[in-house]
């Protein structure tokens, strides 16, 4: 396809051609809905900084700290799909506040956006952001906005559980090492599921409001391990481990500031009787959409 870079989505349309606008199109969360897009016929363009690093896509460079870019980005499209990227908070609240800004001024038809596993929906959790964090933040003013508005909630990934340090020990040593209680149960769902759950919403605006992604109710680590045993074809067991070793594990592979980040996500989760989506609110009872069990996910990424 040929790429598009600085101009607005409306100068390519042609009749009535309905353009979906992807941010983070070149990562994990927007990577798989630009792909599920396309691949259902629909005309998706990537929203990204460099429209040089995009292949074989359309696309849109879009700078989150202006607003006139993602103004320009936005105009005639069909629906936006949005996630916030993983950044310094005060970046990503600024960001927050130019694409609704953006999304005021445009209007686009539909808006979805992934709280990317922040809980924005059980006030009464230590889990719950902030009313002032970006999520918060990015929800509420695109809510004022009056547009059509879904928000995809999912909570942690299976993608996870490749990193290497936990997934080698897996397949050395049979032993699933993460920082959660053995009984803690979450729902957890991939990139895949979430992509899935975006497309839906991005083309049927009849479900607006919280969408919750993810197992329900939700798995505990034994259920992982299992489910990674029966994919192996060997005996695997989970270990319950302390936020602080597992930033130790992950900060030569992130960094020490971002592994930081992930410690204090664990020791919230520490502080929480589990991480679950809310049955009445999930996708499987809204959409009659079911995500895949570890397994499923484990055979379908390896084929």
């Amino acid at each position: 396809m040929k790429h598009i870079i600085n101009t607005s989505i409306s100068a390519l349309l042609k009749g009535k051609l309905m353009t979906y606008v992807i941010h983070g199109a070149t990562g994990a969360q927007g990577g798989p809905v630009l792909a599920r897009l396309i691949r259902s016929g629909k005309h998706a363009v990537a929203a990204v900084r460099n429209t040089s690093a995009v292949k074989d896509v359309s696309a849109v460079a879009v700078d989150n700290a202006s607003v006139d870019s993602l103004a320009t980005a936005y105009q005639g499209a069909e629906g936006v799909f949005i996630h916030l990227p993983v950044v310094a908070e005060a970046d990503r609240l600024q960001y927050a506040h130019n694409i609704a800004q953006a999304i005021a001024r445009i209007k686009p038809k539909r808006v979805v956006i992934s709280t990317s596993g922040w809980v924005v929906d059980e006030p009464s959790s230590p889990l719950q952001n902030p009313p002032e964090s970006a999520i918060s933040t990015l929800i509420r003013e695109v809510q004022q906005t009056g547009v059509s508005l879904a928000i995809v909630a999912p909570r942690l990934f299976f993608e996870n559980l490749l990193i290497p340090v936990v997934l080698d020990s897996v397949k050395s040593e049979g032993i699933l090492r993460y920082p959660l209680q053995t009984d803690y149960p979450v729902s957890w769902s991939s990139h895949l599921d979430v992509a899935e759950v975006v497309e839906r919403l991005l083309t049927d605006t009849s479900v607006t409001g919280i969408v919750g992604v993810g197992q329900a109710p939700g798995i505990i680590g034994q259920d992982l391990a299992e489910s990674f045993a029966n994919y192996l074809s060997m005996p695997v067991s989970f270990h319950s481990i302390k936020p602080e070793a597992f930033g130790e594990m992950i900060a030569p592979l992130f960094g020490e500031g971002a592994a930081a980040g992930v410690v204090a996500g664990y020791q919230a989760q520490a502080q929480a009787s589990g991480n679950s989506i809310a049955v009445e609110t999930s996708a499987q009872n809204l959409l009659g959409l079911t995500p895949r069990t570890l397994q499923q996910w484990l055979t379908e990424i390896s084929a």
